[in-house]
Parts: structure tokens; sequence; C-alpha cells
């Protein structure tokens, strides 16, 4: 068994991979999140890849790959974001500091307070982490387990905005398969037409089934300026097969899996 992550060793997505692995299953960390897609279709095997966060909101690298790519989803993690300022340096001598784009906008308010500092962003916390262990008078926004990796001293913890900062992953596998009784499932529609009506037309069906949407997306399709798609996620309940069915009536729908919330120790 194999578990295809987001590398290098350190960051968020392997901290969670340490922790739902199975007995004897390895890991293999890629340096970005479409690599992650590439393996989980080549090698046949699972992944873990990030969606969203409570304060920066969507993945696009991963809202592409399930766009773009055949994975489908078999089970979501959500998983508490703890953030950490590191660096070998005091705070008036850092004139750097490295972070992921995304570790940025969950850090904003902290960090706009360091006004004499630049910021440079990287693929990955354990990226920043790197960086700041070798570049003169830098620091790093990280995970706890990056900064004992490069031995970086920890000079303020949990700087996240939230404290209920927190990321949802997803669990892909190459194949379709669901379990009987699913928690949730999701959605991309990708209209035929652009039309008046069209996104009320769809709404309206989850409306007259009862049924909860928990998360709404656009995204450009990438097809031209003002054309989109909608990801969806929605509570299923006993109408959910008839709602996709509806749907389809209406407006191009790919189905990107139907699953259970997992817990990890």
């Amino acid at each position: 068994m194999t578990l295809a992550v987001l590398g290098p060793k350190g960051t968020f997505s392997c901290e969670l991979a340490e922790k739902i692995r199975e007995e004897n299953e390895e890991i293999l960390l890629f340096s970005t999140i479409r690599d992650v897609f590439t393996a989980v279709l080549e090698k046949n095997i699972r992944g873990i890849v990030p969606v969203e966060n409570s304060e920066a909101g969507g993945v696009g690298e991963t809202l592409d790959g399930l766009l773009q790519t055949e994975c489908r989803i078999t089970a979501e993690y959500y998983m508490p974001i703890r953030h950490f300022f590191v660096s070998r340096y005091s705070p008036d001598e850092i004139s750097v500091i490295y972070t992921h784009p995304q570790s940025h906008e969950q850090c904003s308010i902290y960090l706009n307070c360091l006004k004499d500092a630049a910021i440079i962003h990287t693929s990955s916390n354990a990226q920043s982490a790197k960086e700041a262990a070798v570049v003169s008078k830098s620091a790093a926004v990280t995970t706890k387990s990056a900064a004992k990796l490069y031995d970086l001293p920890i000079l303020q913890e949990d700087i996240q905005n939230s404290k209920n900062n927190t990321t949802r992953f997803l669990e892909i596998t190459a194949g379709v398969s669901h379990p009987d009784d699913p928690e949730k499932c999701s959605v991309v529609i990708i209209p035929r037409e652009n039309r008046p009506g069209l996104l009320y037309g769809i709404l309206g069906i989850f409306a007259r089934q009862g049924i909860n949407l928990t998360r709404i997306e656009s995204r450009p399709s990438k097809e031209g300026i003002g054309r989109y798609v909608f990801f969806i996620d929605f509570e299923t309940n006993r109408g959910w097969q008839e709602t996709i069915a509806e749907l389809k009536e209406i407006t191009g729908v790919k189905e990107l899996g139907c699953y259970r919330r997992k817990n990890y120790a």
C-alpha cells in the first residue's frame, strides 16, 4: 500500500498522512499537488490533497486536479491548523520571511505587523522552513514538525488569524467507489450554455429535494473570459441520487465522488 501526498517532509499534508497511514503503508512525497494527482492515476494508489481552508478558502490546484483528471473523492478529513513563526535570528534582525501563499493569508494579521521584512512565497510550509534554515537573517511561517526538522527556534506559536483555523483534506483514488451510506457528495457543474436563470434552476433542484449545500465555489473554466464551472458539495439524503440525475437534465455534471468523513487519532 502507498499513500501520495504533498511534500517535502514537514508539510501539513505529510503530518496528516503520518496520522492516517495504514500499517506498513509507504508515504510518497511529491513537490506539487498536480504531481499527487498524476501519481494516484499512474500508480493506482490513494492520495491526500488539501481542498479548502477556513481562512483562505479553496485550493486552486486541487480543484483543477478534480476537474481535469479522473481522480475521485473517497473520504474527507478535517485538520486543525497551527502556524509557527520560526527563525535563528531575533525579530529586529529579520529582513525576509518565507511563507506559503495560503499560510500568508491565514497569518496575515501577524505578518502585516512585520513591516520591515520582505515576504517571499514558497511551494510549501516545509520549503519555507528549509529556506529559513540556510538564508541569513530570515524567518519562516511553518509547521511545528518542519521547525523541528530544520532545527529552527520557535519565536511565536499560533500566529494564524483564527484559533479555529482548519483545513479540509480529500482522499482521492483512481477508481469510482463510494460507501453504501455516504454523508456527502461532490460534483462540478459544467454549464452547456450561458443563459439567464441557469444557476437559479440548479440551486432550485437542491431546494426541492431538501438537500443542504455545504459548499459552492465558482472557478474559471479556462475556456474564455466570463465562463465558469461550479464546485458543489452537498449532504446526502434519500433523494441525492435523483438530485444528480435531475441536474444532468439541465446542465453538464461531473461527479467527483460520494464519501464519508474520516477521523484520525
